[in-house]
C-alpha cells in the first residue's frame, strides 16, 4: 500500500536517502498492518477460548502470542523513529539546499552585474582607444587625415588597383603665398587658413578618395579609379578654383592659390612613395610655370 504523499515523487526524482526512508516507511507500514491482523486474530481466539473456558496452557500460549505481537509493534516503533530521523535530516538537507541555491543565485546575479559593468567598462575603454587611435591618424590643426593615414589608404588603393586594373591619381597641393600670410598675420591666422583650405578640400571628396595634410602648407589628394585623364583634370581644376576663392577671417580678406602636381598610377609609378615623389616634382613645375596643375612627365623630369 502507498499513500498519496509517497507517490508524489517518482523513484527517479527521489534523493537516495529519501527513497530509502520511504521504502523503509512502506515496510514498517506493512509490518504494522500484519501486527494489527495478527493481534485481531489473537483477540478473536481469546474471546472464543474464554467463552469455552480457557485452560492455563491456552492462557500462556495467548500471552506469548500477545508478547510476540507487542515486540513486533515495539520494533516497528523503533523503525518508525529511524524513518522519522532520516526524513528530518532530508528536510534539513532540503532547507540547506534551498538556502545554498538562493545564495548561488545571489552570487550569480552579482557576477552578472560585475560582468555587465566590466563589459561596459571595456566598451568605454575600446571606444576611448579607437578615438585616441583616430586622433593619431588625424591632423591636429585641420582634423583631416594625416600623412600616416593617407599612406595606409594609398597602399590599400594600390592593392585594389593592381587587382582590378584601376587607375589612381595623387595630387600634391602646395599653397602659394601662405608663408607671407603666416609671417604677416601670425600663426593663429595661418592655422585658420589651413583649416579653411582643408574644409574646402574635404567638402566634396568622394568616400573612396582621401585628402590629407602632408605637412606645413602641403596637402595630398588621392583619387581612386577616376575613370580617365579628363576626370582627373576636371577635379584638379575644381580644387584649384575652390581653394583660390577669398578666405574671410574676421575683417581680413585673404587669398591663396594652390600649385598642383599630379602623378598617375601605373604610368608615373607603381608604389606609394614614388607616386608622391613624382607628384611633388610636378607640383614644383606648376609653381614655376604659374600653371594651375601639371602632370608628371617622365621625359622631362626622369623617373624616380
Amino acid at each position: 500500500m502507498t499513500s498519496d504523499h509517497d507517490s508524489s515523487l517518482t523513484s527517479a526524482d527521489q534523493p537516495p536517502l529519501l527513497k530509502k526512508a520511504l521504502e523503509k516507511n512502506q515496510y514498517v507500514k506493512e509490518k504494522m498492518e500484519d501486527c494489527a491482523i495478527e493481534l485481531s486474530t489473537v483477540n478473536e481466539t481469546v474471546k472464543k477460548e474464554m467463552a469455552a473456558g480457557m485452560t492455563l496452557q491456552q492462557a500462556k500460549k495467548t500471552l506469548a502470542q500477545n508478547e510476540s505481537v507487542e515486540g513486533k509493534v515495539q520494533e516497528c516503533a523503533g523503525e518508525l523513529h529511524e524513518v522519522n530521523n532520516v526524513l528530518a535530516e532530508q528536510i534539513d538537507d532540503h532547507g540547506k539546499l534551498n538556502r545554498d541555491l538562493m545564495e548561488t543565485r545571489r552570487k550569480l546575479s552579482a557576477t552578472k552585474n560585475i560582468l555587465s559593468n566590466l563589459r561596459d567598462a571595456l566598451t568605454v575603454a575600446y571606444e576611448a582607444a579607437e578615438e585616441a587611435k583616430q586622433r593619431t591618424l588625424r591632423d591636429f590643426a585641420t582634423g583631416i587625415p594625416n600623412r600616416e593615414l593617407f599612406n595606409d589608404r594609398l597602399e590599400q588603393a594600390l592593392g585594389l588597383a593592381n587587382r582590378y586594373n584601376w587607375v589612381l591619381a595623387v595630387m600634391f597641393i602646395d599653397l602659394d603665398r601662405f608663408k607671407l600670410i603666416n609671417d604677416t598675420h601670425g600663426h593663429a591666422i595661418g592655422d585658420k587658413v589651413l583649416q579653411i583650405v582643408a574644409q574646402r578640400l574635404d567638402e566634396h571628396v568622394r568616400s573612396e578618395d582621401t585628402v590629407c595634410r602632408y605637412g606645413g602648407d602641403e596637402f595630398l589628394y588621392l583619387l581612386v579609379n577616376p575613370q580617365g585623364t579628363e576626370n582627373i583634370q576636371r577635379i584638379a581644376r575644381k580644387v584649384f578654383d575652390r581653394i583660390s576663392q577669398p578666405i574671410i577671417i574676421d575683417d581680413l580678406a585673404l587669398t591663396v592659390e594652390p600649385s598642383i602636381g599630379i602623378a598617375v598610377y601605373p604610368d608615373h609609378g607603381i608604389t606609394g612613395p614614388v607616386l608622391v615623389a613624382n607628384a611633388d616634382t610636378a607640383m614644383y613645375r606648376a609653381k614655376k610655370s604659374k600653371a594651375a596643375f601639371v602632370f608628371f612627365d617622365k621625359g622631362q623630369f626622369g623617373e624616380v
